[in-house]
């Protein structure tokens, strides 16, 4: 049974960077989760800011956002009010704004698996103000 799961950043680099410590957990635990992984257009700008210039990157990334891998989820003006309360709220992490709308998006539509490598951050999040979030892959 493939796993519903909202993609951060960090997940998403570590697939597509063999280098990276995370890779092959990473890629494990994409074969899980059920394709498209929701995510939102902040993941993504992350995501492409952290690939820097290096066009072969960039490319490999296209391809790999082409591919429907992933779905980007909308985030409007109503729902901002509630990704500020919740950056307000873990101030003391601090939770930045991509993390905020993976949250906000896994209350809003009631997911509760995120696939990341972040899971200091992750894991003192919650849902509801109560439910811990499932991360995956596992540290």
């Amino acid at each position: 049974m493939h796993v519903r799961a909202l993609a951060d950043t960090g997940a998403l680099l570590a697939c597509l960077d063999r280098r990276d410590p995370w890779h092959e957990r990473c890629c494990e635990a994409f074969g899980q989760l059920r394709l498209p992984l929701p995510t939102s257009s902040a993941v993504l700008t992350e995501l492409f800011h952290l690939l820097g210039d290096n066009p072969r990157d960039v490319e490999l990334a296209w391809a790999f956002v082409r591919s429907g891998a992933v779905t980007v989820l909308p985030i409007s003006d109503r729902d901002l009010p509630d990704i500020e309360t919740l950056m307000r709220k873990y101030h003391d992490r601090p939770m930045d704004f991509a993390d905020a709308t993976l949250v906000h998006l896994a209350q809003r539509e009631s997911l509760s698996t995120v696939f990341t490598i972040d899971h200091d951050d992750f894991e003192t999040y919650r849902l509801g103000g109560r439910k811990r979030l499932r991360i995956l892959p596992p540290r």
